[in-house]
């Protein structure tokens, strides 16, 4: 059984798996990096993704995504999971170019980041206490190539850490979803790329890139 993807935010975290903040050559972070997305970036499962005109190299992020299902401020780790309502896998797609000359000039990421079909999502599965968030496996493909292999074991903070330092900040609202960083791997797509990702809770998910 899936849930409604209704959102009206889309939280990401970004630099959460240490081998990708090194193959990206980028500082290790003392906290959660928090950026945001607009909800017209959500791509269903099977639906096409235009590749954005305004850069060059698109990579993929595959990401585990959770729901938020509570509103209200998150008080402790402990208390957490208790505002999470389902979970599934999704895509950060970036415009790697447009991002590297971004942080050059010291400005935001939202050209990178935040632009149309960049937050391809899969299915909601909804949450219970028998998932554990530290030991979830997921992964992407490419034209039927491994790409992107990642556990959620190996993040630098924890699904419940991420809610917590969000919220420190806003106040969540029934729906928010929150991208939790990807695993190293990333890599570029083309016209008529096929992606698949997949992990050991939900069914596989594909896209595919056009013109």
């Amino acid at each position: 059984m899936t849930t409604t993807i209704q959102s009206t935010r889309i939280f990401c975290i970004g630099r959460n798996y240490l081998d990708h903040v090194n193959e990206l050559s980028n500082q290790r972070p003392a906290e959660p990096v928090i950026f945001m997305k607009p909800p017209t970036c959500l791509v269903k499962p099977g639906l096409p993704i235009q590749f954005p005109k305004h850069g060059q190299e698109l990579q993929h992020e595959v990401e585990v995504v959770v729901q938020i299902g509570t509103a209200g401020y998150v008080k402790s780790v402990e208390e957490a999971k208790t505002f999470i309502a389902a979970i599934t896998i999704g895509l950060d797609l970036t415009l790697r170019d447009v991002q590297s000359g971004l942080k050059q000039k010291g400005l935001p990421w939202e050209k990178a980041k935040a632009f149309e079909n960049s937050a391809p999502i899969g299915d909601l599965l909804p949450y219970n206490d028998q998932i554990d968030l530290e030991t979830i496996s997921f992964g992407c493909r490419v034209n039927g190539q491994e790409r992107q292999v990642g556990n959620t074991g190996n993040m630098l903070f924890s699904i419940p850490e991420i809610l917590l330092a969000i919220s420190t900040i806003w106040k969540f609202e029934i729906g928010d979803l929150i991208y939790t960083g990807t695993p190293a791997g990333v890599g570029s797509l083309n016209t008529g790329d096929e992606i698949e990702i997949y992990s050991d809770l939900t069914d596989s998910f594909s896209w595919r890139i056009t013109d």
